[in-house]
């Protein structure tokens, strides 16, 4: 059997529980307003974690990881969207959660199979990211506190750093090439600024600060891994960007997590 046949059938088949990335949270008794920011939030990460998993899986770049990555996203995806069914305070709320829901219903199943149209992944993972945002955005509205936007400006940098690789991949295999690397490189601005934005915020305990400190660390692996794009040996550049951007991850989610209990 042809790899790529292989990776098809893997893909459709359900994974292992045993993941290393980002542990799935637990579901909530009664979602608060920062916890529905941060889990929105989230959403725009895990549309563009997905694309990231499966642009993997295309070109054979740490397979077994991208499958658990793959399947955690999706998982945590229908999970917290079944979380903010439960809070939707107003219109606007619920407009944007229907969106977000048709949208990700849209974009879920390209995810089951490696050999879907790559262009559409590429749509359908920035269409899933734009109704999050919404969502989002909705979310920090009804909490109109400074707490709630911080939750919500951390949050975007887990998605931006799972955007930056997917930006990566797509550029590795040849789909929109320049839209990726136009992509990329506004992520990393936009990641830069906001971390800087962060570190000045007058609402951070010390912990924060040094949680902070060990984003910036991992930030400057990150951008070492993405500057490989042009590297000769393309597979270990790629191996680098996929666990790079996971650590840059985890590592943002701890920081988000706590935001969202002084917003609380």
């Amino acid at each position: 059997m042809k790899r790529r046949e292989f990776l098809a059938a893997a893909t459709l088949v359900p994974l292992a529980s045993a993941l290393q990335a980002a542990p799935t949270p637990p579901a909530p008794a009664g979602l608060s307003l920062p916890g529905a920011i941060n889990r929105a939030g989230r959403q725009r990460m895990l549309s563009q974690r997905s694309a990231k998993a499966w642009l993997m899986l295309v070109e054979g770049v740490l397979p077994d990881r991208a499958k658990s990555i793959l399947d955690h996203s999706v998982r945590l995806f229908d999970q917290q969207l079944v979380e903010l069914r439960g809070l939707q305070p107003n219109d606007e709320v619920r407009s944007a959660y229907l969106l977000l829901e048709s949208e990700w219903n849209r974009y879920r199943p390209l995810l089951a199979d490696i050999r879907s149209d790559a262009k559409l992944v590429w749509g359908g993972s920035d269409a899933v990211l734009g109704a999050a945002q919404k969502l989002t955005v909705a979310y920090e509205r009804v909490a109109g506190t400074p707490a709630g936007r911080l939750v919500n400006l951390s949050g975007r940098q887990r998605m931006l750093s799972q955007r930056m690789a997917k930006a990566y991949f797509f550029r590795q295999v040849g789909v929109n090439p320049e839209p990726a690397r136009e992509m990329l490189d506004g992520a990393m601005k936009e990641f830069a600024k906001a971390l800087d934005e962060l570190k000045t915020a007058p609402q951070n305990t010390a912990q924060i600060k040094s949680e902070l400190g060990l984003v910036e660390q991992q930030w400057f692996f990150f951008q070492n891994a993405l500057s490989l794009r042009a590297s000769g040996d393309l597979k270990k550049a790629a191996a680098d960007v996929a666990t790079t951007s996971e650590r840059i991850l985890e590592q943002m989610d701890a920081v988000v997590s706590l935001y969202e209990k002084i917003a609380s």
